[in-house]
């Protein structure tokens, strides 16, 4: 979404450690630093100078048995600070070293570990990237019975990991946890929740998870709107995504003209002409000006109708709004004038359009998935694969396009 992530920017990572005796290609410098940007160990020193313990220790191979990190904190009496082991953790998480992760994560519950939000995101998204999702509900179980303060944080993190991944099971448990836990379920992730079910769950699962928002009274957000809008695309339920709009709210402001034109889409994708112009002047009435996307949903619904009228007034609109044209619309005029073997009167029909233009392609996706790209448009998007030609204009695209098509039919025989 793209709805915020929970995931936290992640602090940048170096180890400098070398160890002649260890076998471990390392740089050459003793000396393990962790850039510390935002304070991912709550505070604790952000350079932690480890020169004494690597001279001491350099007999052992801390970075592959499990049990050197115990180990080199019996040495002299030496104890490592926290940080040292949370660079380890995050070190063995990352690389897929498990047993030596849980050796690590071991000596921090010991050391009383107070995990930050910004070190426990970047543990779960490691455990994630390897599918260990039972060490993620083990941490999570951790921060809940020390009752830290960090507490919804993490669950927060666990559930858009959960459903970052597909495991929209786990992601269920854990907003019953959170529920029964007492922990206030926030906004943001509500919306993470109800975004992951628009992506892998299916309508039924997606629409529960809706009404279960709505009685929260959250307000759904933009990729969220977009997913669920994208889901419904993919069944060709556009209906019940025409109805899912008009409940969120058609007046909305804060997102643009997103539900208006997926409501013009869904009248668009079944060629209901009179519902849409009918929703297209309500918007305009509504105080929506219509965008780029707004004009190439009812170009391409003219153009698949073969509506050469309508077209050329979507197209005076457009100047009038003062909407550049993009790709898709100057495909659609291409692609209905020939569809209909009207190729000689194109350029009656692009007179009014700028065909010394960059190409440009500025329609919402969602467009694509529901009616589809034409022939001119694929066809462009290929050419501009091209290094030949340093630099496109819609001119030249039609020109190449043309000339491919006139040619589409002709059989070479080779002697």
């Amino acid at each position: 979404m793209q709805i915020n992530s929970l995931a936290l920017p992640s602090s940048r990572m170096t180890i400098l450690l070398k160890d002649s005796n260890s076998g471990v290609p390392h740089q050459q410098n003793k000396i393990i630093r962790w850039r510390n940007e935002k304070g991912v160990f709550g505070g604790m020193d952000s350079s932690v100078d480890c020169s004494s313990l690597a001279q001491n220790s350099s007999t052992k191979r801390m970075l592959h048995q499990s049990d050197g990190v115990s180990h080199d904190m019996k040495v002299d009496g030496y104890m490592p600070k926290q940080t040292t082991l949370c660079v380890l953790m995050l070190y063995y998480t990352e690389n897929g070293l498990f047993p030596q992760a849980q050796t690590v994560w071991e000596q921090l519950l010991n050391s009383s570990f107070v995990p930050s939000v910004q070190f426990i995101s970047r543990l779960f998204d490691a455990y994630a990237k390897h599918g260990r999702f039972d060490e993620v509900i083990d941490i999570l179980h951790y921060v809940d019975m020390r009752n830290f303060s960090i507490l919804p944080d993490v669950y927060s993190l666990a559930i858009s990991c959960f459903g970052r991944e597909g495991q929209l099971e786990l992601m269920e448990d854990m907003a019953k946890k959170m529920a029964s836990s007492g922990v206030h379920i926030c906004s943001r992730t509500a919306n993470v929740f109800l975004l992951y079910y628009g992506i892998f769950g299916s309508l039924n699962e997606m629409e529960n998870a809706y009404a279960s928002l709505k009685k929260s009274r959250f307000l759904i957000e933009k990729e969220v709107i977009r997913a669920m809008a994208s889901a419904y695309i993919k069944e060709r339920k556009f209906y019940e995504l025409g109805e899912f709009l008009r409940d969120v709210g058609l007046g909305r402001k804060d997102v643009g003209n997103l539900l208006w034109n997926l409501i013009l889409l869904s009248y668009a994708a079944n060629f209901k002409m009179k519902s849409l112009q009918r929703e297209f002047l309500k918007m305009v009435k509504s105080g929506f000006h219509p965008d780029i996307t707004t004009f190439n949903i009812r170009a391409l619904a003219f153009s698949k109708m073969a509506l050469f009228w309508d077209i050329h007034l979507s197209i005076e609109h457009m100047e009038h709004e003062k909407v550049i044209p993009d790709l898709v619309t100057f495909g659609c005029v291409v692609d209905a004038y020939l569809d209909r073997r009207l190729g000689r009167n194109l350029d009656f029909a692009l007179n009014k359009m700028n065909l010394d233009d960059s190409p440009q392609l500025l329609t919402d996706p969602l467009v694509y998935e529901a009616l589809g790209k034409g022939d001119f448009q694929m066809s462009s998007e290929a050419f501009f694969e091209f290094k030949t030609q340093r630099k496109w204009t819609y001119r030249a695209l039609i020109q190449k396009y043309l000339k491919k098509y006139y040619r589409r039919n002709q059989i070479f025989w080779n002697y």
